[in-house]
């Protein structure tokens, strides 16, 4: 998917696919399949043409489902994939 990068809080809540920096915590992104991934923790390369890549790559957890009988927390893969100059893909 190409993705798109917009100005923090220019026009509301971030689409699927978009991208954006808030001005003191980061970038923030929306994966393809609409779910919100917190990039403070990656390398982010801002490229000349206002794209970016980031790694290492972008993985989205649930948060921990309902503890079991005998069943340890379990978190659930939501997407796992790549923001390299702007274009998602999955992994």
């Amino acid at each position: 998917m190409i993705g798109k990068r917009v100005e923090w809080g220019e026009i509301g809540p971030l689409n699927p696919g978009e991208y954006s920096k808030h001005q003191t915590a980061g970038w923030y992104g929306i994966t393809p399949n609409g779910h919100g991934a917190n990039l403070s923790r990656h390398v982010v390369t801002e490229h000349e043409d206002g794209t970016i890549t980031v790694s290492p790559s972008i993985r989205v957890l649930s948060a921990p489902d309902s503890p079991g009988e005998n069943r340890p927390l379990a978190k659930r893969m939501l997407w796992h994939g790549f923001l390299e100059r702007g274009v998602w893909r999955d992994a």
